[in-house]
């Protein structure tokens, strides 16, 4: 087997997959849409908007693809795995209506209600009245959540009615999230220990890949704004057999048996947000694709398979199919710009990243980058994302760090917490 795979986006999470399916013996070329600096070194790039549907299945039927690799969730809410599909072109990624997972959270919810799939209480308000009375019903802490896709930004928790008051109304009035806001979802806060499960499926069975754990907020102590991700690490060494099969069993495989139930066929990864409560795992969130930055600790655990197993799902048939997840661990630090995840410059050169890379272990995803006169800028807020293997999460956080530290650029931050709590919990690959 020599298959041409065409991975469709242009950030961390595609510069991950791009490096994995470069490095499996199954693949003979990667091509990518758009691409970036460092998903360049991997891939034969080609410069088209990854939402522009006809022009990528177009691209793809062209260069005679034998798979496509969606990464990110607004070309699957567009519809690009149905265009695509369409066209006899076997993709990795759901449909239209299984995107809804992710692109509209309330839809999510009333799945989960209606199919018995653990997670806690909420309400969909339109008004910011309904909404109030939401906040009354459900108590503080409060949860407010923007209804689609909002970049990760469009979640609010807090102790502060006040401040609760707010982000309904930024959504509702101001709409700071345009239709994204047009709906909000209420929920009832869930305490615990969040860990986010990575399962493959084809529609009917479910494989597990994989679980990590993310950290969302700005700075050290899990303070400040919430972002699309500061970093993450794999395993989860908290996860212990009996929640395993709960994930698994109980979320995941319950989940893919709700889609077929609604008449989804659902092609490619299923992504639960869960928390560890006392009474066992709660749904947070659907995500219909690969984390970011998860997808850059989930990647560099892979031995093989990886390829196989997404086109036996692009292909409704994934058999027996397995991905053999390396033993040990992986941290992976992200590197933001100045200000992220509010207003921020960018154009800014980066230095070190040869030597960042050349530390054993070591790998540097490009998230935010660009190339200006040969020269490798800042473009995004979440500039790289480091990632360090190592026989147990100490170890592979030591690398991570240890590589972060020979990156520069101007107005660069970062986490310095990332996982040091499982390392000291002693968690090992």
């Amino acid at each position: 087997m020599s298959l041409r795979v065409l991975v469709v986006g242009g950030g961390g999470r595609e510069h991950a997959l791009a490096w994995r399916l470069a490095r499996d013996p199954d693949v003979g070329e990667v091509l990518a849409v758009p691409g970036n600096p460092g998903i360049a070194a991997e891939a034969r790039c080609v410069a088209l908007d990854p939402t522009d549907v006809g022009a990528v299945a177009d691209l793809a039927e062209r260069e005679g693809v034998d798979l496509v690799v969606v990464g990110p969730e607004a070309p699957l809410v567009a519809g690009l795995a149905d265009e695509l599909r369409a066209r006899g072109v076997p993709t990795f990624g759901p449909g239209r209506d299984g995107a809804r997972l992710e692109g509209s959270k309330a839809w999510a919810k009333a799945l989960c209600e209606r199919y018995g799939i653990p997670t806690g209480r909420s309400r969909a308000v339109t008004s910011v009245a309904d909404g109030l009375g939401a906040l009354d019903e459900l108590g503080p802490p409060y949860v407010v959540k923007a209804d689609g896709l909002a970049a990760g930004k469009g979640v609010v928790v807090t102790e502060d009615r006040e401040r609760a008051v707010r982000a309904l109304e930024d959504c509702l009035l101001r709409g700071a999230f345009g239709e994204a806001g047009a709906t909000v979802l209420v929920e009832e806060h869930l305490a615990g220990r969040e860990v986010s499960a990575f399962a493959l499926t084809d529609g009917r069975r479910v494989v597990p890949l994989g679980m990590a754990q993310d950290f969302k907020r700005a700075l050290d102590g899990d303070a400040g704004p919430n972002t699309g991700g500061m970093g993450a690490y794999s395993p989860v060494p908290f996860v212990d057999a009996a929640a395993a099969r709960a994930i698994w069993g109980g979320v995941l495989a319950r989940t893919a048996e709700a889609l077929a139930a609604e008449g989804v066929e659902y092609r490619g990864v299923l992504y639960a947000g869960l928390m560890l409560t006392a009474d066992g795992p709660r749904v947070l969130e659907f995500n219909c694709r690969f984390g970011d930055p998860e997808a850059q600790v989930l990647m560099p655990r892979i031995r093989e398979g990886l390829a196989r197993a997404l086109l036996a799902c692009a292909r409704g048939d994934l058999g027996d199919q397995r991905v053999e997840l390396d033993d040990g661990a992986c941290v992976t630090v992200v590197a933001a710009s100045g200000g992220y995840p509010g207003a921020h410059e960018t154009g800014f050169g980066i230095e070190g990243l040869e030597e960042a890379a050349a530390i054993p272990g070591a790998v540097v995803f490009h998230a935010g980058t660009a190339l200006r006169d040969g020269r490798v800028v800042t473009a995004g807020g979440r500039v790289l994302a480091v990632s360090g293997l190592g026989d147990t999460i100490g170890r592979a956080r030591e690398v991570a760090y240890e590589a972060l530290a020979r990156i520069r650029f101007r107005g660069m931050h970062h986490r310095s917490d990332i996982a040091a709590a499982a390392a000291a919990e002693g968690g090992a690959g």
